[in-house]
């Protein structure tokens, strides 16, 4: 099974255990994460980009401060701008929190049910499939010397050809090179592939 099928196959068991949605956050770098996915209903994501909640949001300063599970009403830590007050507005009633990975490369995910809490059993299933998709999202450590070439070329604005005869190489296996490392870096386009390497710093 490959990266992609196996990412939606976790996906779609979490989209079962948490009906009214979701927001997952793999590898949190530098503020920012590695790859997102998110099915919270839209009037509640457009509210909560237009409030800039994610600075302020206890279930993201949860999972910085611990590893593990918690029901939302499970939370000691302050809540000064009511969010979870806010969000049960929009139908997010209860919640759960999952942390996992190291401070330098975490993964945050949050879950929400309208009709009951989370159960035990649910918390346990879904801890498992986040920390599978925590795995199999794990960033490289390093890109192999042809594929840092051929990404380098095409930053630098050459085209294919262009870029394929500075090489020394055809244009098919130029694109092998390009293919092998979106691969790797789970990237969907080449683009995105030379941004992810930057941001990993192997380029």
């Amino acid at each position: 099974m490959s990266i992609h099928a196996d990412i939606n196959k976790c996906l779609a068991e979490l989209g079962r255990l948490a009906p009214d949605g979701y927001f997952i956050g793999l590898h949190i770098r530098f503020a920012a994460p590695v790859m997102q996915f998110q099915t919270y209903p839209e009037a509640w994501s457009d509210h909560y980009t237009r409030e800039a909640y994610a600075l302020r949001d206890p279930t993201i300063a949860w999972g910085f401060s611990a590893e593990g599970a918690s029901r939302w009403s499970e939370f000691t830590l302050p809540d000064p701008f009511n969010i979870l007050g806010e969000a049960r507005k929009f139908g997010l009633n209860y919640g759960l929190t999952v942390s996992c990975g190291p401070i330098s490369s975490r993964t945050i995910a949050s879950f929400t049910r309208r009709d009951r809490e989370f159960t035990d059993d649910e918390i346990v299933a879904i801890s498992h499939q986040i920390r599978r998709l925590h795995d199999i999202t794990q960033p490289p450590e390093s890109l192999t010397k042809a594929q840092i070439e051929a990404l380098r070329c095409i930053a630098a604005g050459d085209r294919h050809a262009a870029a394929a005869a500075k090489l020394g190489i055809s244009e098919s296996a130029l694109k092998a090179r390009l293919l092998s490392a979106r691969e790797r870096l789970m990237a969907r386009t080449t683009a995105e592939t030379i941004q992810r390497a930057k941001e990993y710093r192997l380029l």
